[in-house]
């Protein structure tokens, strides 16, 4: 009996210490939203989401995430629940890193198509995808920074020019000069038929010691947002025949340490937000979309360690009819967001500082 009620207890402790254990990683976690689905997981290391909508049934609209295997990387999609579907995925990539969607890119006799394009860093490409049937179109891939000694590409944020319809890629690095560390590509069709990359300008200035990965495009504004890890978020004019001067520095204070992924908002021609990952204190720094992009709310969220992301406002279905945010998260998966949530938390913090 005495051995009997010595095992209850020592097991009554065991659950009251993981249940203690529970309680407090639920008060650390008790202020960030969660993620309405988190998805199946990848194999190797997800790095940055991309999200189609399919406007004629945005409820069957599909979210592509970069896996990094080095060798056995991948492109991989998703349902709007977080679900795999196989028959879309890419495999045995080597290293994908950022990717990007554009829609009506003039393709073949100027039928249009909607794209994704990633980079694909273990072979200094990028790579470019018709959607949604996940097709490459680039006979191969397209080198960039050839005449570069810094060849590795990692981010990618694509631009289409609303007079012209000419789609830019704007492409970051693992590593590059002070000067000029991005690059910008005219993504157009080539003598064989396939889409090729045409070489534009270099652009962008490089301050905070470690590197620049995510890029953001703002279309129907012009411009172009990148995270400077490290030091802040920078603005330029997207346009290639626009000046490379910076336009604006935000994001300069109040990270714990990289700046990361960056996702634009829109509400509207000129509202909105952006969004720009503050990696280690796993939150996101909400600013203005409009200049001078004042810091309005900074919202925790579910996800650990946060790369990529991605935000659209369109409604989709009855779990996301105001939008959807997705994150990568340490795991090896995404999460998923319904905007209201977001919008709420944003708004809480506006009428506090009122």
């Amino acid at each position: 009996m005495c051995r009997k009620l010595t095992i209850l207890l020592c097991f009554g402790l065991i659950v009251l210490s993981i249940s203690a254990c529970n309680i407090k990683l639920n008060d650390e976690n008790g202020s960030a939203i969660q993620a309405t689905f988190v998805s199946e997981q990848t194999p190797n290391d997800t790095d940055d989401p991309a999200i189609w909508i399919n406007h004629k049934e945005p409820g069957k609209s599909i979210i592509l995430g970069t896996d990094k295997g080095d060798s056995t990387g991948g492109i991989f999609v998703f349902d709007l629940q977080g679900k795999l579907i196989p028959e879309k995925s890419i495999k045995n990539l080597r290293r994908p890193n950022n990717i990007d969607i554009e829609y009506g890119f003039a393709f073949k006799h100027d039928s249009l198509i909607d794209i994704a394009v990633f980079t694909e860093r273990g072979r200094n490409m990028i790579r470019v995808l018709r959607l949604p049937d996940m097709k490459f179109i680039d006979d191969g891939g397209i080198p960039v920074f050839e005449d570069q000694q810094d060849k590795a590409p990692m981010g990618v944020g694509l631009f289409k020019d609303i007079t012209t319809g000419k789609v830019f890629a704007f492409v970051s690095r693992k590593s590059g000069p002070k000067q000029g560390y991005l690059a910008q590509y005219e993504l157009h069709n080539d003598s064989t038929g396939h889409v090729g990359g045409l070489f534009k300008r270099y652009l962008g200035s490089f301050d905070g010691g470690k590197e620049i990965e995510s890029i953001a495009v703002d279309d129907s504004l012009g411009f172009v947002y990148y995270s400077d890890e490290g030091y802040g978020v920078k603005k330029y004019y997207a346009h290639p025949d626009s000046s490379t001067e910076e336009l604006a520095l935000l994001a300069v204070s109040g990270f714990k340490e990289d700046h990361e992924g960056i996702s634009i908002f829109s509400k509207g021609h000129l509202n909105g937000y952006i969004l720009v990952s503050d990696q280690q204190a796993n939150t996101f720094h909400v600013f203005a979309r409009k200049s001078p992009h004042n810091r309005i709310a900074i919202v925790p969220l579910s996800t650990q360690s946060s790369d990529g992301s991605e935000a659209v406002s369109f409604p989709l279905n009855e779990d996301f009819p105001k939008g959807i945010f997705v994150a990568m998260s340490e795991g090896k998966t995404f999460h998923l967001f319904d905007w209201r949530k977001i919008e709420a938390a944003i708004q809480e913090q506006i009428e506090k500082k009122r």
